[in-house]
């Protein structure tokens, strides 16, 4: 399949069973994180797999989370989170990340996300692609990213994304903040 053959559409109310059930398909996601990690209230510690996900479900309602999820005729593939730098603070090798910040993004993409017998088929590539059609319509502006640039890395652990797909959509390398960690940006014009 390639990633002309699916269809994006937003995180929302409507799209929330289909995620619901891809999340649920792959353990909640690296063992219940339901896509918490990079929201303030985070994951671990104290937190359980019911408990992300209730708060995920919370953030839909409210609309105080953003993905573009991936789907193949009814079912949902993948998705691309992204955020305002407030809706998602919580980001990989955050020390690097602030020794060299001059100014913040106007969006942030936290996780990509290919479901088991989806990898390495467009999926990733699709997802990312609608998030920055997304956040077009949302009004666009600087968009960064954390990929992993790790050649022989299998594609389940790439939950940043990999450098080669945000590089062929136009993202530019910015500064290395981890041995295989990349922030890279991209400005985004509004279609609105």
């Amino acid at each position: 399949m390639t990633a002309h053959a699916y269809t994006v559409k937003a995180l929302d109310e409507a799209t929330w069973a289909p995620f619901a059930g891809l999340v649920e398909r792959n353990n909640g996601v690296f063992g219940g994180c339901w896509c918490m990690g990079f929201h303030p209230e985070g994951v671990g510690k104290g937190s359980t797999p019911a408990m992300n996900r209730e708060r995920k479900l919370e953030r839909v309602r409210a609309g105080t989370t953003h993905a573009a999820l991936v789907f193949a005729d009814d079912e949902c593939l993948g998705w691309c989170q992204f955020g305002s730098p407030d809706e998602l603070p919580r980001i990989k090798s955050r020390a690097a990340y602030e020794q060299s910040r001059t100014a913040m993004p106007d969006w942030r993409i936290a996780c990509c996300f290919v479901g088991k017998g989806h990898r390495r088929q467009g999926v990733a590539y699709a997802a990312l692609a609608g998030a920055l059609e997304l956040i077009a319509g949302l009004g666009g502006g600087i968009v960064e990213g954390y990929p992993e640039g790790a050649d022989g890395v299998p594609a389940g652990f790439l939950y940043n994304g990999a450098l080669s797909t945000y590089e062929k959509l136009g993202f530019a390398r910015e500064q290395k903040i981890g041995k295989h960690r990349w922030v890279v940006k991209r400005h985004v014009a509004p279609t609105v």
